[in-house]
């Protein structure tokens, strides 16, 4: 992190859009190559602009981070994400919305935010390093997705 992020030591928490994609069974995971979740596997996503719509926002996002295209179904669940420095202050804070998306076109590709892409079925997750919820996050866009 750098003193110019401006994503660090926020005023109030940043609105951030996860996608739980669905594709033949599968779920895509991506690990992060950037903090603070470097090196975590999780689902792609990110901070909703200004205007922008949770959908749009979720399509731009994993356009963005994977070069998929998607269609936003239904939410999935939240989180929270807090991260706090060695003296206690609030070094991040995001609310991100997950939603349950179908694929629909492209093959999954690294990016400068993604190390790593990979479809996984749900029971594959087990010895994973993951971000906090996210397998209750996708059973979650899987029963959206099922029914």
């Amino acid at each position: 992190m750098t003193p110019t992020d401006p994503r660090a030591y926020p005023q109030r928490p940043f609105l951030a859009v996860s996608a739980a994609i669905v594709r033949d069974g599968r779920i895509l995971l991506v690990r992060r190559a950037r903090p603070p979740g470097r090196g975590l596997f999780s689902l792609p996503g990110g901070v909703v602009e200004a205007g922008e719509t949770l959908k749009q926002a979720v399509i731009r996002e994993v356009h963005e981070e994977t070069s998929l295209t998607v269609e936003p179904v239904a939410l999935a669940g939240h989180r929270e994400a807090i991260v706090r420095d060695a003296a206690g202050r609030v070094e991040r804070h995001f609310v991100i919305l997950a939603f349950a998306c179908r694929w629909r076109a492209g093959e999954a590709t690294p990016s400068e935010e993604v190390a790593e892409a990979v479809w996984l079925a749900p029971d594959q997750l087990g010895g994973l390093a993951t971000t906090e919820g996210l397998a209750d996050i996708i059973a979650a866009a899987m029963r959206q997705l099922t029914t």
